[in-house]
């Protein structure tokens, strides 16, 4: 394994059109009639998103080789996720995914709706950083990373867990560094599981991710399809190979399974708790994950007709008198702006004592628009150690009192 590439790259093969869509079809039979169907993605999958591979043409470690440097690539947080993340999507909601490896770290597959309980990201994420001591993690709409200068092995990012004030560390894993041990050993148990394996845009070359495939490839019974421009080390051990781009194979795979291929939205989760304590007011905002991780996307959230604005997290708006139940609270929330998303108004009603409200939050890229649907959320005391974690970048939380 190495974090090299020659100056010649592998030669890249594109199978015609027509031969392609005949392997799609064999690929949707294996999909239709599979029990236990896992994929295995690599960079390939992104480069129609504007961020480049390692070992094609236009790769990373193939220009570092030729002395070139990387241009126009889009910057990963803004990538819009490809037709084939958003075909795992779907497959996944409908049942027929069961399990997700990725050596990608892009995020583009958290971001694009993969759950994170259905994917192993073995190389990390450029969003996701952790607590050292804890394990308490954190979903970034920023690069996770630290902002000072560091060797490649120090993965401290320069921030402290809000739970316990451990040290964050970054979650990419670099050349000569052991996988994740969890996520690798829950990507081998659905290797052992699978009877389908389908890998897109990977070129197997780096260890030991590229030994999930192989297991299914050895093992009787099974059906292994990989589909990429380069040649692979494991073409052999494939029932199905395909070379072509992942999206010109998942698009017409997906229509061969009459599935619609579902169109990218952004979807947040935010939280807004009221506790009363001694006849005070605290409001506190702050956004998770699914399964609960806290998730930084706000820039900012200002409460109407007041002038300040709260800058950092947590977000804390102390009310020093009493709200009468009924009172309606109109918070303003800035994001983060990777996608250009406007500033949304959502309205709190206050009720008295404690009371969560979840919004979801889904944005449009593509028409710049917001929806906003409320669910009710668990009350206060199950939300105590999310609201403890909720996300603070800073050890002195800025908070807006309020007088009544």
């Amino acid at each position: 394994m190495a974090n090299t590439a020659p100056k010649v790259p592998a030669e890249e093969r594109q199978e015609a059109p027509e031969a392609v869509d005949k392997k799609a079809e064999a690929l949707a039979k294996l999909i239709r009639r599979s029990k236990h169907l896992i994929v295995f993605t690599g960079a390939g999958i992104s480069t129609s998103a504007g961020i480049p591979d390692f070992r094609g043409p236009k790769g990373v470690w193939t220009l570092r080789a030729q002395g070139k440097q990387v241009t126009g690539a889009v910057n990963t947080l803004q990538a819009i996720p490809t037709p084939t993340h958003m075909a795992l999507v779907e497959l996944q909601n409908r049942g027929l995914l069961k399990y997700l490896i990725s050596q990608n770290c892009d995020g583009l597959h958290r971001k694009s709706g993969i759950l994170p309980d259905r994917i192993s990201e073995l190389h990390g994420n450029n969003n996701r950083e952790y607590c050292k001591d804890c394990g308490t993690e954190y979903l970034r709409d920023f690069r996770a990373v630290a902002s000072y200068e560091k060797t490649v092995h120090d993965h401290r990012t320069g921030r402290k867990c809000a739970r316990c004030e451990g040290a964050l560390l970054d979650s990419i894993i670099n050349f000569g560094e052991a996988l994740p041990a969890e996520p690798l050993q829950l990507a081998r148990d659905h290797a052992e599981k699978a009877d389908v394996c389908l890998v897109l845009g990977s070129s197997l070359t780096v260890t030991p991710a590229n030994e999930i495939p192989e297991t299914v490839g050895r093992r009787k019974g099974t059906k292994l399809a990989i589909c990429n421009l380069q040649e692979t080390p494991i073409d052999g051990l494939a029932d199905l190979r395909v070379h072509s781009k992942a999206d010109e194979l998942m698009v017409r795979v997906m229509a061969k399974l009459d599935i619609p291929i579902p169109t990218f939205i952004l979807r947040r989760r935010l939280v807004v708790q009221m506790e009363s304590t001694g006849g005070r007011q605290n409001l506190r905002v702050y956004g998770e994950d699914v399964d609960g991780t806290p998730a930084t996307f706000l820039r900012s959230v200002k409460l109407e007709y007041n002038r300040r604005v709260v800058r950092s997290e947590p977000f804390v708006i102390n009310f020093r008198g009493d709200l009468d139940a009924g009172t309606e609270l109109k918070l303003e929330l800035e994001f983060m702006g990777n996608y250009g998303e406007p500033n949304l108004e959502i309205p709190y009603e206050y009720v008295d004592g404690n009371h969560s409200q979840l919004y979801l939050l889904e944005y449009n890229p593509h028409t710049g628009e917001w929806k906003t649907t409320k669910k009710e959320e668990p009350g206060v005391d199950a939300l105590a150690d999310n609201v403890e974690s909720a996300l603070a970048i800073n050890n002195s939380p800025e908070v807006i009192v309020i007088d009544d």
